[in-house]
């Protein structure tokens, strides 16, 4: 039995879940709504406030999705009651980012400005205090797109080892190479 497979959800309240006869999961929430598709194997049970997942059978396949389905039903919960939050800072010289709607202008010391359209569901909010880093919030209610979002930003400028210098996740560690000896005589 897969251990976060026969684990319940509980549904919060103000928190509405459906199942179509072609095995669409509807999460609807206060923050918004969000669809997935569910694999014919993959059984949903709603009793009460509380969803459990069940498979037809133990084999390989069966037994792979059935975690996999709960937890994504699990973070649509979630998302949909409270939202998720990343938080990325900006480390180096000059490193800005700005936020016109749904427009990410990032300077990150490239000749050129990188603009990034970020998609409708996500909000995004940037901060620059001085004697702080730059910061990058993004906020939204589907957990993958957040985070999809989040790693295409970073892959614009990654971390390097000897100085620390890029987009990192806050509260992300960095281990720093030494660099180079000082030459001896």
């Amino acid at each position: 039995m897969s251990r976060i497979g026969k684990l319940s959800i509980t549904i919060p309240a103000g928190v509405q879940i459906s199942v179509s006869e072609s095995n669409l999961v509807t999460v609807k929430g206060s923050l918004g709504e969000l669809h997935q598709q569910v694999d014919p194997k993959i059984t949903l049970k709603i009793e009460g406030n509380t969803v459990t997942v069940e498979r037809h059978s133990d084999d390989r396949d069966d037994r792979s999705k059935h975690g996999l389905y709960r937890a994504l039903i699990h973070n649509m919960v979630k998302g949909v009651s409270e939202g998720f939050t990343t938080v990325q800072e900006l480390i180096g010289v000059g490193y800005k980012a700005t936020a016109n709607g749904q427009l990410l202008e990032l300077a990150l010391g490239y000749s050129h400005n990188i603009l990034m359209e970020l998609p409708d569901t996500i909000k995004v909010q940037t901060t620059a205090e001085k004697g702080k880093n730059n910061t990058i919030i993004l906020k939204s209610v589907d957990k993958q797109l957040v985070g999809q979002v989040a790693a295409k930003i970073r892959s614009f400028r990654r971390p390097e080892p000897y100085k620390g210098k890029g987009i990192r996740f806050q509260g992300e560690d960095i281990k720093k190479k030494a660099g180079k000896s000082a030459a001896g005589s």
